[in-house]
């Protein structure tokens, strides 16, 4: 396959995945519960009061990799402000997961994700992927691939502000 056609097929797997993650933007969030990599219980509920930053993720992603350690940031950063950051791994194994979060230091919850859930969210086909949740449990905003940071740190402290 050349490369021109990979390119076309993979972007339009990214726009096709956009289009159906943002039918979410101004509706509820769905529901989850989770276990982290500790084995503690993550659900969206118990963030409902809270501004959710909601990541999907792959070890294997090197934008999300790039990403991470500023969510990690903005979560000690706004923690206090009412920001919650959520990563959840789309890899197929824990191990790898456990060791780039060990290695990166994320002090957020990280949980790993199946295809059931991200059908939930739309279908996430392309990574990274993340929603801004905001307190009442509305997803607000979605980032698709590799966004500007500051566009999304600036829309997660407008949320922030927002009582």
């Amino acid at each position: 396959m050349s490369a021109w056609l990979a390119a076309v097929l993979l972007a339009g797997c990214f726009a096709g995945a956009a289009r159906a993650s943002e039918s979410l933007v101004n509706h509820s969030a769905p529901s989850f519960v989770r276990r982290d990599l500790s084995g503690r219980g993550v659900s969206l509920a118990q963030f409902k009061g809270k501004v959710v930053l909601l990541n999907f993720w792959a070890t294997w992603c090197a934008p999300c990799e790039a990403e991470m350690p500023a969510f990690s940031r903005w979560q000690q950063e706004y923690g206090s402000r009412g920001l919650q950051v959520i990563g959840i791994s789309m890899d197929d194994s824990e191990d790898p997961v456990q060791k780039l979060v060990a290695r990166l230091r994320l002090d957020y919850p990280v949980a790993m994700g199946d295809s059931k859930l991200g059908e939930r969210y739309g279908g996430v086909l392309g990574l990274p992927l993340t929603f801004l949740i905001d307190r009442k449990g509305v997803v607000r905003a979605l980032f698709q691939g590799s966004p500007d940071l500051k566009t999304v740190e600036n829309r997660m402290k407008a949320l922030l502000e927002e009582k």
